[in-house]
């Protein structure tokens, strides 16, 4: 007989019904709770599963054997300064995923190259003119921050389409076609040739507020940013003074430090600026489930982790 485990479902009680029904069918042999909805032993946890666990949540789970997370980004649980550093943390890797995100960077990197918004425009305002590209798609530089596994498909997707591309990280990639830039000191070379701006990173201690004012500066005049990591790595203030000013032409969000986007926010008026709700991929509840049932059989079968986050660089 298989032994039974015990499973703490750390998500919005509302929510907890998407990945409830899948864990009844996928994993009948593992009782789970949700956190904030059913009364639980916490010394009866082997297994947690969420986005961002409320700070001091897992620390008060003596027994935790893993965390897994239902997103690519890690950041909510890192952000608990009492977040169990002997506990495996487990990130949500989907090819789907990163297919849609790859998508959507080459969307808006397309409706921005061919001047989309201006033909809005021009539509609205019912007027028949052409306009020329600014320049041609093989000179034009890409530049995408953060080359993991998202971040390579989009570079790859954008250099199928005869783009320039880069990618900046902290270790030297190898991308046929892709120059890579690398460590910090060549940060600023791999902004000055970046017309376009990608954002793709992990948030870290270290890349939080990373597109800020000292960043666009050393974009080409004209540049254009995309966020589609965290909003946690965008100075909003900063980004809204430097297109403006004229530096910059304007951006695409899909991320923001505040979720849902506050009425108030100036984001959403902006005439340079293309705000959509956190929606550059959306992943299947069925698949984020079991991402971790298979985590937890190899975990209970003596098999290595897979995609077990380095607690120390947070990603």
């Amino acid at each position: 007989m298989t032994a039974r485990s015990t499973l703490l479902l750390a998500v919005p009680v509302s929510w907890a019904g998407l990945w409830t029904a899948p864990l009844a069918e996928m994993a009948p042999d593992l009782d789970v709770f949700v956190h904030g909805r059913d009364e639980y032993d916490p010394k009866a946890i082997d297994y947690a599963l969420g986005f961002r666990p409320e700070p001091g949540l897992l620390g008060s789970l003596p027994n935790l054997k893993v965390a897994f997370s239902l997103g690519a980004g890690v950041d909510g649980f890192l952000s608990d300064p009492n977040y169990p550093k002997h506990i495996p943390l487990v990130r949500f890797v989907d090819h789907q995923l990163s297919r849609e995100m790859a998508q959507y960077c080459v969307m808006h990197t397309l409706i921005h190259h061919r001047q989309q918004r201006l033909f809005d425009q021009f539509q609205h305002e019912k007027k028949w003119r052409q306009a020329v590209p600014p320049r041609q798609t093989e000179d034009t530089r890409i530049g995408i921050l953060g080359i993991g596994e998202i971040g390579t498909m989009v570079a790859e997707r954008l250099r199928d389409h005869d783009f320039r591309v880069a990618g900046w990280s902290r270790a030297r990639k190898h991308i046929a076609g892709v120059e890579s830039f690398a460590g910090q000191a060549e940060l600023e070379a791999f902004l000055n040739r970046s017309d376009i701006l990608i954002c793709l990173l992990p948030l870290t201690a270290d890349t939080r507020h990373i597109l800020n004012m000292a960043t666009f500066r050393q974009l080409p005049k004209d540049a254009f940013v995309i966020n589609v990591a965290r909003g946690g790595h965008l100075k909003e203030d900063d980004l809204i003074a430097a297109i403006d000013s004229g530096h910059l032409s304007g951006a695409t969000l899909d991320v923001f430090e505040t979720e849902p986007l506050p009425a108030s926010s100036p984001l959403w008026s902006h005439p340079k600026i293309t705000v959509t709700p956190h929606v550059a991929a959306i992943s299947d509840p069925r698949v984020m489930v079991r991402n971790a049932v298979e985590g937890i059989a190899r975990h209970k079968a003596g098999k290595p982790l897979e995609n077990v986050v380095d607690l120390a660089r947070g990603y």
